[in-house]
């Protein structure tokens, strides 16, 4: 039974999806205006461990992630640089895609980008204004957040408090200073479509609104994102999304705490960020997962280089483990069901991904202990399926198993060509492939049946 943290009731409860074995999942992507950081991979990998988690689990998983590819920002943005709103949006989705590949970060089944979805957002601003629920005012229009009852029940702030709150901006177009708008009017120089208001562009809240009913339904099971986007962002979303269907939206609200820098929350917009790409310059991509797994996602986490460099001995644990255990070969064995079921009882109490590593630090301990006494095949083998099914759950070493593969491809590829060589007796080019092949800790042994090779 899996157990999740529901931002909407501030508890954790048993997840039953609205749909027998199917999980319909929305989180929220990057506002592509600047490059990617840690922190919206912190994001990203929350979602990428409850999608794998589910699927391991036996669910039929739909994840959607969004990319915000026209709001102020990159208006902003495109005016400091001159360069056009689309090919910034472009190349940091690019980017994004290379470095979240790189971290094995699994893909969603759509990524919707707000400039695709133009007549879905228009559609949604015209049944609020029908329901009563917005209103055209100055060539914008607004959410009248007034006219929601429910208005603060994800993030616990009430209506009267943001009144009057100092955050909120004066505006003589709204009606209330708290109304949010959904549709703005474009000014001199902007990006902008045509609408029944005049032309203008999407305000942010309502893109997400529209983007993940049209993909999952007017109610889905999860909607996820950073602990920063609870408001005004996702209590916003839950308003026009509910108001204008006046059913509930997401059931389960899954929020990653914030990822700091020198007590901070990394932020672009005060430039203390710290680039994944940059990061994957010095450290391998599952020690950056093992530094992010390391905490629960729902906690927040400071970033320190230090700490990530720490991640690099458990990286070293595991990589040694899995390449003494590749030594033995054989049929898969059976499951170590003691090691399996506190993997799962970690995972199944709100995805406790630094419970689930403990259990796989400690497997990899009775590992080393066990191989030391001497060769028991059978374990070995049942050793291996179990460890690499725990990493998998937490798309660690997958793709390292693949250059693996590569590399042992390629050797078999040269041993093909030194065979060839030797039959036509160009021994020292043969020797030069065998001492190359050395320096790499590759160790050959010609035999009357033919050469064979090992790692040494």
């Amino acid at each position: 039974m899996i157990r999740i943290y529901n931002t909407l009731t501030r508890k954790k409860e048993e997840f039953k999806p609205l749909e027998e074995g199917k999980v319909k999942m929305y989180v929220c992507g990057l506002t592509v205006q600047d490059r990617p950081h840690i922190g919206h991979i912190r994001a990203s990998i929350t979602a990428d461990i409850l999608k794998r988690y589910f699927e391991y689990s036996g669910f039929d998983v739909t994840l959607i992630t969004n990319f915000t590819d026209i709001d102020d920002k990159l208006i902003e943005k495109e005016k400091e640089t001159g360069e056009d709103f689309r090919s910034i949006a472009r190349r940091i989705i690019d980017e994004y895609f290379e470095n979240a590949d790189k971290l094995n970060i699994k893909r969603a089944d759509f990524f919707p980008e707000a400039t695709k979805h133009i007549q879905e957002i228009q559609e949604l601003v015209s049944r609020l204004i029908e329901k009563g629920f917005a209103y055209v005012s100055g060539g914008n229009v607004y959410y009248d957040v007034s006219k929601f009852s429910g208005y603060g029940k994800l993030s616990g702030k009430k209506l009267e408090d943001l009144r009057v709150g100092a955050r909120v901006e004066p505006d003589e177009t709204k009606r209330n200073p708290v109304d949010f708008v959904v549709w703005k009017g474009a000014k001199p120089g902007e990006p902008w479509w045509e609408s029944p208001w005049g032309r203008g562009r999407p305000g942010w809240h309502i893109e997400c609104s529209a983007m993940s009913m049209h993909y999952l339904g007017e109610t889905f099971d999860i909607h996820g994102g950073g602990a920063d986007l609870m408001f005004p962002h996702h209590e916003n979303e839950i308003a026009q999304s509910e108001g204008a269907t006046g059913k509930p939206f997401a059931r389960y609200w899954v929020h990653n705490g914030r990822l700091n820098l020198s007590g901070e929350k990394m932020s672009k917009s005060i430039g203390n960020v710290v680039l994944i790409s940059d990061i994957l310059k010095t450290y391998k991509p599952d020690v950056v997962r093992l530094y992010l797994l390391s905490t629960h996602y729902r906690s927040p986490l400071e970033y320190y280089e230090d700490r990530l460099k720490e991640q690099e001995g458990g990286y070293e644990r595991l990589r040694q483990v899995l390449f003494l255990i590749s030594q033995t070969e054989g049929e898969e064995g059976e499951l170590n069901k003691e090691t399996i079921d506190k993997f799962k009882e970690a995972m199944d109490d709100d995805f406790n991904t630094p419970k689930a590593l403990s259990a796989i630090y400690s497997y990899t301990k009775d590992i080393f202990e066990t191989m030391k006494k001497g060769p028991d095949t059978k374990w070995i083998l049942s050793a291996k399926k179990t460890l690499k099914e725990m990493l998998s759950v937490l798309g660690l070493f997958e793709s390292e198993e693949d250059h693996e593969k590569k590399d042992d491809d390629l050797i078999d590829l040269l041993l093909t060509i030194r065979s060839d060589i030797r039959e036509k007796k160009l021994y020292e080019l043969s020797d030069k492939i065998r001492d190359g092949l050395k320096k790499l800790n590759i160790e050959i042994e010609d035999t009357d049946e033919g050469s064979r090779w090992k790692r040494e």
